[in-house]
């Protein structure tokens, strides 16, 4: 079966290229969702194998929900252009971090990165 990974954007256009660079790589895109609640209620209906999140949604901050993802053994990608991987590594010591703009070849080996070390 296909991986699927959630992915959690509010800006559109990163959202889609994002959905499209992962689709593209053979994974199953769930979203992209641009809110904390839409992706929560996304994650409560089937588990990803991997997100990737924007830590700044339409709705607030994304740590409360990646605090929920990591506690179910979900590997998370944190995707932002405003916090240091410093300060994701001090909350999230297990999650990759990905500064905006991400080229699609590091975003997507930062996914297979990912996935290979949870496997």
């Amino acid at each position: 079966m296909t991986q699927s990974i959630l992915v959690a954007e509010d800006e559109m256009i990163v959202a889609y290229d994002l959905r499209d660079t992962v689709e593209e790589a053979g994974y199953r895109v769930e979203g992209p969702h641009a809110g904390i609640s839409s992706a929560m209620f996304a994650f409560q209906k089937e588990r990803p194998d991997l997100a990737i999140l924007d830590i700044q949604l339409d709705d607030g901050m994304v740590f409360e929900f990646a605090e929920k993802l990591a506690s179910e053994g979900v590997p998370i990608i944190f995707h932002s252009g405003h916090h240091t991987r410093e300060e994701i590594a001090e909350r999230f010591p297990g999650a990759r971090t990905l500064e905006k703009p991400c080229p699609p070849a590091d975003v997507i080996e930062a996914v297979n990165n990912a996935l290979e070390a949870a496997a």
